[in-house]
């Protein structure tokens, strides 16, 4: 790996913490809550709010050790940079650093097929399965693309689309939150598991852990973030704290408009099938338009 000081396009200190905690949020506020709700209901049952729950407190467990290297050692190689520090080139270092690339690539491609799953949901007709996989295609060309741009449009976009997603889906939680009467409608049957055991519960924490994984977008901005030792724990906290307030906050409104039964029966876009019961066709084109904006912004951050 070549030394980042000679790279023509290495940019150190063009991030600032609020540049970074918008990279941050812009990740995790994406597939995470938009496609996860479905998927963690059905291991689950109404048990779900509280898997996302402990998957929070994992990403905070786990990023209390990117913030201790990144204080000791900041760097934009990130965690590749810091598995060589503690294991060395060798085995270990390759093993683990390929682990996160593949878990990188399957987070892309959730984010990039939530995309296409709620863009199609504002077409009334039966569409062809491959439209969603697709447009997903399309989505990752395109950030590709505008990640040639660099870091201050980057951050820049992302500190906006991160405005408008928190705010957007802060009021369709708090309406939601209003509408239910803060009750859920449970019903634990058509594919929940009605005694979810401790392997469901797993299960669901490993899928909802996915919801907080783009924290580690922020340790790879390295020394490219202004006071690096100080703002990588800030920008990692402040994130993943604004993260699990929203989904809690989403997850405990879905809970409240549709039974679990029909979260499952619509886990590729539950939050605009929640939408519909409260706020009829314009909250399901609202949400939609949310969940691009979120699925997006969420990819170009991501491929950062």
């Amino acid at each position: 790996m070549k030394d980042h000081d000679h790279k023509s396009d290495y940019q150190k200190n063009s991030l600032t913490l609020t540049g970074a905690v918008a990279m941050g949020t812009g990740v995790m506020i994406g597939a995470g809550i938009f496609a996860l709700t479905g998927q963690v209901a059905r291991e689950t049952g109404d048990l779900f709010v509280w898997a996302f729950l402990a998957a929070a407190g994992v990403a905070a467990l786990s990023s209390h050790a990117y913030v201790r290297m990144s204080q000791a050692s900041p760097s934009a190689g990130g965690i590749a940079m810091y598995l060589k520090k503690a294991y060395g080139k060798g085995t270990m270092t390759a093993a683990c650093a390929l682990l996160m690339f593949f878990s990188m690539v399957i987070n892309e491609s959730l984010v990039a097929r939530t995309f296409g799953n709620y863009t199609l949901q504002l077409f009334e007709a039966d569409q062809a399965a491959w439209l969603a996989p697709a447009l997903g295609v399309g989505l990752l060309l395109v950030a590709f693309g505008i990640n040639l741009i660099g870091n201050r449009f980057i951050s820049g976009f992302s500190l906006v689309t991160a405005v408008i997603k928190i705010a957007g889906i802060a009021l369709f939680a708090g309406a939601g939150l209003w509408l239910s009467g803060f009750t859920f409608a449970a019903d634990t049957n058509a594919g929940a598991a009605s005694s979810p055991t401790v392997g469901n519960f797993l299960a669901a924490v490993a899928f909802a852990l996915l919801a907080y994984k783009g924290f580690t977008t922020i340790t790879n901005s390295g020394d490219e973030l202004k006071q690096p030792k100080k703002n990588v724990a800030r920008a990692i906290m402040i994130s993943l704290t604004i993260c699990a307030v929203v989904y809690l906050a989403v997850a405990i409104a879905v809970g409240g408009n549709l039974s679990i039964s029909e979260i499952i029966k619509a886990q590729d876009y539950a939050l605009a099938e929640a939408a519909r019961p409260a706020f009829g066709d314009f909250g399901l084109q609202f949400t939609v338009v949310l969940a691009i904006i979120a699925t997006v912004s969420g990819v170009i951050a991501s491929v950062f």
